[in-house]
C-alpha cells in the first residue's frame, strides 16, 4: 500500500522543489518509504505536526493543501464572514506553507486576512477575532526542533479548535487526495481577486493596545531603570515584545545577537524551548556581563516565556513554570488590589498539571482559582463563558507550568507577549522597592510552603511508540499501583472518566499520595512521549527534591 502511494507521488509534479529530489533519493529503501507513506500525518485539536520532508507522514506542500481544503469544506458550511486569518512564524517553509493555505482558501471562495510578516500565536488568535474570522491557522511547530513544522487550526473565538470541529475537519481531509484534490489559485492570483488581504494595522495596532492596557501600575517602568536581556530565539518575538516594551517605558534592552533575527535552522540551540537551559544559555552570558536584573526568552511562535531572575548575590537562577505562574498571580492580584481594578469576583484559570501553590495564592487574594485540562484551549473556554454571561471581566490570569500565560480576554491562547510585558513590570516593581522577584518568590515560598513541581519526558520514537504509550496506560489502569517509593497511594483520579471529575475525558491520571505529594501521569498530545509531573513539598528546597528523586526513580519500570 505504502509503496503504491510513494509510486503515486513519484509520478506527480510539485511547487515544492524539495520533495522530488528527496523522493528519488529513498527509492528501493523501503524502511524509508514506510516512514513516510504508511501513514498520514493526523489532524487534531492540535491541527498537524510532523518532520519536514516528502510523503503523506511529513509537513510539506501538498499535506498543507490537503488540510487546508478539509478545514475549507468545514468553513463554507458554518455562514458567517467566510474568512480565515493566518500568521506564521520562523520555521523553515513557515511562510511558504501560509500562503499555500491562502491560495487553496481563496480558491474555494474564503477570504484570508494574512500578517505581511512572521507574527506570533497570540496574534493570530487576536486577528481571528478582530475580522470576526470562521477560522485561523497559525503555522508553527512551536518550540519542537529544526526539522519540524505544523499548522494549529483555530476557531472563530480565537481558541484552538474545538474537538468536534477538528474531527469534522479531519473527516474532510480524508476525502481530499492528497495530491489532487484540493483547490488552488497562486497567492498572487488571490491577491489581485481581492480574496486575499494583509491584516491592517488598525489590527496591529488594537493587539498591542489591549496588551498596553492590561498593565497593573501603568507608568511604573518608564522610571525604573530596568535593565533587560531579551532572546526571541530566532522566532516571531523580536517586534512584538520589543514594541510593547518600548511603548510602557522599558528601553534598556540588550537582544541576544545570535538569537536576534529569524532563522528556521535554530543554529544556537537545536531545540529552540525557553524550558530548558541550553536555549538560555546565551542570553544568560550576556546577562551576567551586562549585569542585567532579568533576562528572558520567547519560543519560536512566542506564546511562551521562559527568564532568569538576578538574585540578590549577583547570580542568576532559571524561574520555573509554576513558579513564574504563582509570581503572576500574586503580583496582579496584590497590584489589582492596591490600584482599585481588581474586579468583583476575580477568576484565575490553571491546568489540573500545575502547583497547588496557586491556589493557595488564589484563597489568600479572594480569587476563584478553577482547575482545567491541560492544553490553553481549555483556559480559553472559561474565558468564553465568562464572556457568554456577560461577565468575562472577572478573568484575571491563567496559566500553564509549561510557560503560558495570559492576562486578559482579548485573545484566548497563551501569549509571550503580554507575559514580557507584565513580568518586566514585576521585575521593576519589586526594584523600586528594593527587592527583586528572587525575594518575592522565597517570601511566597516562606508564606505558603516550599513546594516543588518537576517534570519527567520519557520519549517512544518510531512507528511503533503511540501503541507501546497506549499499553502503558492501559496498564497503569488494569494494574493501578499501591505506591509509589513506599508512599501509599491514596487517591487516584482518571480523567478518562468525566462522571468522576466534571471535566471533558483525557488521558491523564492523578495520584494523590500520603504526607500531600503527587504524580500525574500524562501522554503529551503531539509528541510521542509520556510526561510526568511531580508535586512535593518540603520543609526545605532539598527535602522536597529528595521525594521528588526517589518518586522519579520508581515510575522509571512502570514507564519502560
Amino acid at each position: 500500500m505504502y509503496n503504491t502511494e510513494y509510486s503515486r507521488w513519484l509520478e506527480a509534479s510539485f511547487d515544492d522543489a524539495d520533495i522530488m529530489p528527496e523522493l528519488l533519493k529513498i527509492k528501493g529503501n523501503d524502511d524509508e518509504i514506510k516512514d513516510r507513506f504508511a501513514v498520514s500525518l493526523k489532524f487534531g485539536t492540535a491541527g498537524l505536526r510532523g518532520v519536514l520532508g516528502a510523503g503523506t507522514n511529513r509537513m510539506n506542500v501538498p499535506v498543507v493543501k490537503q488540510a487546508t481544503q478539509g478545514l475549507a469544506n468545514w468553513v463554507k458550511t458554518q455562514g458567517g464572514n467566510q474568512t480565515v486569518a493566518i500568521s506564521y512564524d520562523s520555521r523553515l517553509k513557515s511562510d511558504v506553507f501560509a500562503k499555500t493555505a491562502a491560495g487553496v482558501l481563496a480558491a474555494n471562495g474564503i477570504n484570508v486576512r494574512i500578517y505581511d510578516a512572521l507574527m506570533p500565536v497570540p496574534a493570530l488568535s487576536f486577528a481571528t477575532r478582530y475580522y470576526n474570522c470562521n477560522a485561523g491557522i497559525m503555522v508553527t511547530a512551536s518550540h519542537n526542533p529544526a526539522k519540524y513544522n505544523g499548522y494549529k487550526a483555530y476557531g472563530p473565538d480565537g481558541c484552538q479548535m474545538t474537538d468536534d470541529a477538528a474531527a469534522i475537519v479531519y473527516a474532510e481531509i480524508q476525502k481530499t487526495d492528497v495530491l489532487t484534490g484540493a483547490k488552488f489559485i497562486s497567492f498572487a492570483e488571490g491577491v489581485e481577486k481581492g480574496l486575499i488581504k494583509f491584516v491592517g494595522d488598525d489590527c496591529k495596532d488594537a493587539f498591542y493596545k489591549a496588551i498596553e492596557d492590561r498593565q497593573v501600575r501603568p507608568g511604573l517602568c518608564k522610571s525604573a531603570g530596568l535593565k533587560l536581556v531579551y532572546s526571541p530565539l530566532n522566532g516571531s518575538g523580536l517586534v512584538p515584545v520589543t514594541r510593547v516594551l518600548n511603548d510602557i517605558g522599558i528601553t534598556d534592552i540588550t537582544i541576544v545577537p545570535e538569537q536576534e533575527y529569524p532563522n528556521g535552522y535554530f543554529t544556537t540551540c537545536s531545540y529552540p524551548n525557553p524550558e530548558i537551559f541550553e536555549a538560555l544559555k546565551l542570553g544568560l552570558e550576556l546577562a551576567k556581563e551586562s549585569g542585567a536584573d532579568l533576562m528572558l526568552a520567547t519560543d519560536p511562535d512566542a506564546d511562551r516565556v521562559g527568564i532568569a531572575m538576578k538574585c540578590p548575590d549577583g547570580s542568576y537562577e532559571l524561574v520555573s513554570g509554576n513558579e513564574m505562574g504563582v509570581l503572576l498571580l500574586d503580583y496582579i492580584a496584590a497590584g489589582r488590589i492596591e490600584k482599585g481594578t481588581m474586579p468583583a469576583n476575580p477568576v484565575a484559570v490553571k491546568s489540573i498539571v500545575s502547583t497547588p501553590l496557586a491556589d493557595a495564592v488564589a484563597e489568600h487574594y479572594g480569587v476563584e482559582l478553577r482547575s482545567v485540562l491541560t492544553g490553553f484551549k481549555w483556559i480559553g473556554d472559561q474565558i468564553a463563558g465568562l464572556e457568554a454571561a456577560d461577565e468575562v471581566d472577572r478573568f484575571i490570569f491563567g496559566f500553564e507550568e509549561s510557560y503560558g500565560y495570559l492576562a486578559g480576554p482579548y485573545v484566548r491562547d497563551k501569549d509571550a507577549v503580554i507575559a514580557s510585558m507584565l513580568i518586566c513590570e514585576m521585575a521593576a516593581y519589586y526594584r523600586s522597592t528594593g527587592s527583586s522577584i528572587k525575594e518575592r518568590l522565597e517570601e511566597i515560598y516562606k508564606e505558603y510552603g516550599r513546594y516543588l513541581n518537576k517534570v519527567d519526558s520519557f520519549e517512544f520514537p518510531g512507528l511503533t511508540g503511540m501503541d507501546k504509550m497506549a499499553s502503558i496506560m492501559t496498564n497503569l489502569r488494569e494494574n493501578p499501583p499501591k505506591d509509589f517509593a513506599g508512599y501509599k497511594v491514596e487517591k487516584v483520579t482518571d480523567y478518562a472518566k468525566p462522571e468522576e471529575t466534571g471535566l471533558p475525558a483525557a488521558n491523564v491520571l492523578i495520584y494523590s499520595l500520603e504526607g500531600g505529594a503527587t504524580v500525574v501521569v500524562r501522554p503529551s498530545g503531539t509528541e510521542p512521549k509520556i510526561k510526568t509531573y511531580f508535586t512535593t513539598l518540603g520543609k526545605d528546597l532539598a527535602e522536597a527534591q529528595a521525594q521528588k528523586d526517589k518518586l522519579a526513580e520508581s515510575l522509571k519500570p512502570v514507564l519502560s
